[in-house]
């Protein structure tokens, strides 16, 4: 067992334990911890031969939901990784880094970047909380949208990018998403006012959100994204990035990604 001890840190202890031959590596942790160790297995070459299982114990746990472990204590979570099978997950690629949940521009971000300024808060209020809070100060920028079959510009809330159901621990932003069918779904969100926002938070979190106008959703396996206000801010499997770039394109690998599922 090997503890990290800095962001980024789970990637190399992932490559060092691929070199010393591990064909099944568990991430302790929350999004965060699962993130950097993947990233370590797919630089590396070996996202689909040394399978990845997890151990949530973090706030949101998004990507435990996807592998049948989320709320499951860390003994019981062992327990089921013991007799776990082993599936094939996509990987998404943005701007050089790997994801395996969700990479969010806009509004997604900036809740990030004022959760991570509230560190007492945990567990739900954790993810709800900051919400409010972001919206209070948040203005929509103005993005261009382009993939195969959809094309948009215009002010927008949030563009998120989803390999998995969830974001933010209890938002299901893409509630039809399968993180092995070759394609990401994406989830655009207008501009919108306070009281409609405030309407709409429940309906994200019951994944009801679709029939709304304001909402549109797609399945690719590119999208390319253009900030027109200024450098890109996004957040990667809940990891704030701010890469001095004004677009990117989020792409699928399909199939990248050796997983344990519990049964």
């Amino acid at each position: 067992m090997e503890r990290t001890d800095a962001p980024g840190h789970g990637a190399q202890l992932a490559a060092h334990a691929v070199q010393a031959g591990a064909q099944r590596i568990v991430a302790v942790g929350g999004d965060g911890t699962v993130h950097d160790v993947a990233n370590g297995l797919l630089r590396h070459g070996a996202g689909g031969e040394v399978a990845l299982g997890v151990v949530p114990i973090g706030s949101g746990n998004d990507f435990a939901k996807l592998v049948g472990v989320y709320r499951h204590s860390p003994v019981r979570a062992v327990r089921r990784l013991v007799t776990a099978r082993t599936a094939r997950f996509d990987a998404g690629l943005v701007c050089g880094e790997y994801f395996v949940n969700s990479v969010g521009f806009g509004f997604g971000p900036e809740v990030v970047r004022v959760r991570n300024a509230m560190p007492g808060l945990s567990g739900f209020a954790s993810y709800f909380v900051p919400v409010f809070r972001a919206f209070a100060g948040f203005r929509p920028p103005r993005f261009e949208i382009r993939s195969r079959g959809f094309a948009e510009t215009g002010y927008m809330m949030m563009v998120e990018v989803c390999n998995g159901t969830t974001a933010g621990g209890s938002y299901r932003v893409a509630p039809d998403a399968l993180p092995g069918d070759g394609r990401l779904d994406v989830c655009l969100v207008r501009r919108v006012s306070l009281l409609r926002f405030l309407w709409a938070v429940p309906r994200v979190m019951r994944g009801t959100h679709r029939t709304m106008r304001e909402v549109a959703l797609f399945r690719t396996r590119a999208v390319a994204i253009r900030s027109l206000d200024g450098p890109l801010l996004l957040h990667v499997d809940g990891e704030l990035r701010e890469p001095e770039a004004r677009q990117c394109t989020v792409r699928v690998e399909p199939g990248r990604l050796k997983v344990m599922v519990a049964r």
